[in-house]
């Protein structure tokens, strides 16, 4: 700072102190120089002594306007009121659209003095019967009675989430229907002005005063949006013209919202929007003694708070508009969001999107043909009524008693003629019949704007009752198309407005539930809204249910060409849902419903027609075990066999048997594996399943090379035991020992022949004189060429042999199984006379 604005003072000594005793030295005097009056620090012996410390810095929630200066909060109130006028002065034509459209809303009766008093004031019903259409539609769609919130799971779907989106489905309906019982008749309010206006607004805040969330509708009148901004999410500046009665305002001066500063009487500041709708209704805009506060959203640059960059921040400002004062001014960021975002307090619903933030509704896209209706209507009544009662001119002198009044049906009165007759002294003026072509017109005008409101009828005539639901459907789509995309946008500011409401759900309210919940603890409940996502019930897709309806009437025919690719009790299920029929989870029960049994319990409900399903910890040997022998039960099969249903039956049997099967076969895996698989149908990385699969191809061939050598041992041990088989082994083994029998005597003849050859060949080598020697080795020869073909016989006869037997064997084991199946078939091929 420079030396100029310095204050420099020399600090005198305390009185009290005796200077005498201090022994004077050469050090200097201490020289304070004071820069800053309002920041004085002294350091001693490094202890630093602040004789003025700072304020502590204001709480982040905390009302700033509290802690600055007063002309600052004049400029800043002055300014922000400034450019809220010009944001009113830039939707000026939006309003008086606005305001003609609400002139021939038909909701009070004009008293007409032209052309002439008692002239007919009725308007035409077009906008009205177009914004109850829509109000009523929308709001059986948005808001059943069960509630308008579902649930979505964010991530991977399991068991503890989808009980986790149940419990937060219902405390969003409990809360929704019961513990903001203002909710609906808002959003009445808000679809019946959304449809007129084509703009609304929901304010979603944390109310201190009642102590829970709450959701009220702001008319587009009351929610004023510069122009060039897309809509109240994005826009720099929103402003909210709120009205607070003096008892209001008093409560959060006291409660510390606002600032305590006097107001004064309140000033009557109304616009044009207002005091029509005010006439429309029947009351007066002088009897409203409210004062009219401006809440801006603004991003702004504040005194005494300014970004280290420059950069406006979010704020919420509270003006009065009758004296310019600042009432409040809050932080509109959350606390550790370091880039400063703005906190979304309003939803925007549009009916139809238009070129500015405001969107179009009825009164912009059928205004003009509600007017020109109301001006065709009171032209045909007004001329039917000159047509019945008509004037004309009459001549001076006559005179009717009673003239002043009209003549009664049936009365006669009496006439004073000035001359001639009462024709002649009378000349009624020639009204015509109202006119057809009029009336034409307007049944012209009625019919385009209904079409273009998306209100008309559809022809049910132009239908063929034979036609398919796909034709159908294609038709009711075309004719509902428009409202389709409202609803949809509906459907999607729904969806904002929720995911607010979810918000301080589980950031302000009590961390338990208010009820005991289904399956969990009370306490769970901010951990149960940090899992799922809440979303509107209504489907934007189809607007209503006849859509809906045709469409799975459409699926269901579908179905019949290959029900076997179809969920056909998830189908049926979602259609009695549909329907909006109660209860339909007991209606029709689906393998989500199913609970473990016990095997009995199982084949109670496979005799009563009842659906099983199996699950993976179960013990599936002993439940194919108890399944099997009631298959094999005589007497049991034989009372199922005279059920009509008896083959269903047998099949769901089967079926369960082959679920059990198929976990049997994954825990034999997974023993091979040494380690458990992943959860059934669960998805996996790519190099995870492929990795998986090799591993699981090994566990494969071993377990079924295990299986293929029992099944053969267990094949041989059941042959073993038939005794058709052991009658042809002890045949086989007698004939085997015939063969040996057989073979040894004929090796002891082939021997007894040779030594008679052996003789004979020497005998005749003598006689001959050839060399004995010779002829006995070439007999010798001969003689072992014989046995060799000999047990070449032996053996193929042998081969022979066993082919048969194999034969045979095989045979008997195929008619074993036949007659296990007949066996088993035989109880329910009966027919229910049997």
């Amino acid at each position: 700072m420079a030396t100029s604005s310095m204050v420099s003072s020399i600090a005198q000594a305390p009185k009290g102190i005796d200077f005498s005793d201090i022994v004077e030295d050469d050090t200097p005097a201490i020289e304070i120089i004071i820069e800053n009056p309002d920041d004085v620090i002294i350091g001693v012996d490094g202890m630093a002594i602040d004789l003025m410390p700072e304020e502590d810095e204001p709480a982040f929630d905390a009302n700033l306007a509290e802690y600055m200066d007063e002309g600052e909060l004049e400029k800043l109130g002055s300014d922000l009121v400034g450019e809220v006028e010009s944001d009113i002065s830039s939707r000026k034509d939006w309003v008086d659209m606005y305001v003609k459209g609400l002139e021939v809303l038909g909701m009070k009766y004009e008293e007409r003095t032209e052309p002439w008093t008692g002239a007919c004031g009725v308007f035409s019903t077009l906008l009205t019967e177009a914004a109850v259409r829509f109000q009523s539609e929308t709001i059986i769609e948005t808001f059943p009675a069960q509630g308008p919130v579902k649930t979505q799971i964010i991530g991977a779907v399991d068991k503890l989430k989808e009980e986790a989106a149940e419990r937060v489905r219902t405390d969003m309906n409990f809360q929704l229907v019961d513990g903001m019982p203002e909710y609906r008749p808002e959003h009445e309010r808000m679809l019946f002005n959304l449809g007129l206006a084509g703009a609304a607004f929901k304010k979603v805040y944390f109310d201190p005063s009642l102590g829970r969330q709450t959701s009220i509708f702001c008319p587009a009148e009351d929610v004023i949006i510069p122009y060039g901004s897309s809509g109240a999410r994005t826009a720099e500046r929103v402003t909210h013209v709120m009205r607070k009665t003096k008892n209001d305002v008093r409560k959060l001066q006291v409660a510390g919202f606002y600032r305590d500063v006097e107001l004064g009487e309140p000033v009557i500041l109304h616009n044009d929007v207002e005091k029509k709708k005010a006439e429309e209704q029947g009351y007066s805009v002088t009897d409203d003694d409210r004062y009219q506060f401006l809440e801006i959203q603004v991003d702004y640059d504040m005194p005494g708070y300014e970004d280290d960059d420059g950069i406006a921040v979010p704020y919420i400002v509270t003006i009065d508009k009758g004296t310019n004062k600042v009432l409040s001014v809050y932080r509109n960021w959350k606390e550790d969001d370091e880039k400063k975002l703005k906190r979304q307090h309003f939803v925007q619903y549009d009916y139809v999107p238009g070129f500015g933030a405001y969107g179009f509704g009825y009164i912009h896209l059928i205004g003009g043909y509600a007017r020109a209706g109301t001006s065709l209507i009171r032209q045909l009544v007004d001329a039917g009524t000159l047509s019945n009662l008509p004037g004309g001119l009459k001549s001076r002198g006559l005179r009717i008693k009673g003239d002043d009044t009209p003549i009664a049906p049936g009365e006669f009165r009496d006439v004073d003629v000035p001359s001639g007759t009462v024709r002649d002294n009378i000349m009624p003026l020639p009204y015509k019949e109202p006119s057809q072509v009029l009336a034409a017109l307007l049944d012209r005008i009625t019919e385009e704007g209904r079409r273009l409101g998306s209100i008309a009828d559809m022809n049910i005539s132009d239908m063929s009752a034979n036609a398919p639901v796909g034709t159908t459907l294609a038709l009711l789509e075309r004719q509902l198309k428009t409202m389709s995309a409202v609803q949809a946008r509906v459907h999607f500011s729904m969806k904002q407005e929720f995911k607010l409401l979810k918000e301080i759900i589980r950031n302000n309210t009590p961390g338990d539930y208010e009820y005991v919940p289904n399956g969990a603890d009370p306490r769970a409940k901010k951990g149960d809204y940090d899992l799922v996502e809440v979303i509107p019930v209504s489907d934007p897709n189809s607007s209503t249910m006849a859509q809906r309806i045709m469409q799975y009437q459409a699926v269901i025919q579908l179905s019949q060409s290959a029900p076997q690719i179809y969920d056909l009790p998830q189908l049926h299920r979602q259609m009695i849902e549909v329907l909006g029929v109660r209860n339909a989870d007991k209606l029709v029960p689906t393998d989500e419903d199913m609970k473990p049994r016990d095997p009995i319990s199982e084949n109670m409900a496979f005799l009563t027609g009842k659906p099983t399903k199996a699950f993976i910890y179960q013990d599936h040997d002993a439940h194919i075990a108890v399944h099997s022998s009631m298959m094999q039960d005589p007497m049991v099969m034989g009372q199922m066999g005279q059920n009509p249903m008896a083959q269903q039956m047998q099949a769901s049997i089967m079926a369960h048997i082959a679920e059990h099967v198929a976990f049997q076969y994954r825990n034999q895996i997974e023993e091979r594996l040494g380690a458990s698989l992943p959860a059934p149908n669960a998805e996996l990385p790519e190099q995870v399943e492929v990795q998986l699969a090799k591993l699981v191809a090994q566990a494969a061939q071993q377990l079924t090379q295990i299986h293929q050598g029992e099944a053969a041992q267990k094949q041989a041990q059941q042959q073993q035991q038939d005794p058709i088989v052991q009658m042809q082994q002890q045949e086989l083994q007698i004939k085997m020992q015939d063969a040996q029998t057989k073979a040894q005597k004929v090796q002891g003849d082939l021997a007894i022949k040779g030594q008679e050859m052996q003789l004979k060949a020497q005998e005749m080598a003598s006689r001959q004189g050839a060399n004995p020697e010779v002829a006995a080795a070439k007999m010798q020869q001969e003689m072992i060429m014989e046995r060799q073909m000999h047990e070449q016989e032996m053996a193929q006869r042998q081969q022979e042999f066993e082919q048969k037997m194999a034969q045979k064997q095989q045979e008997a084991s195929v008619k074993m199984q036949t007659k296990l199946m007949e066996r088993l078939n035989k109880p329910a091929a009966k027919s229910p006379e049997n």
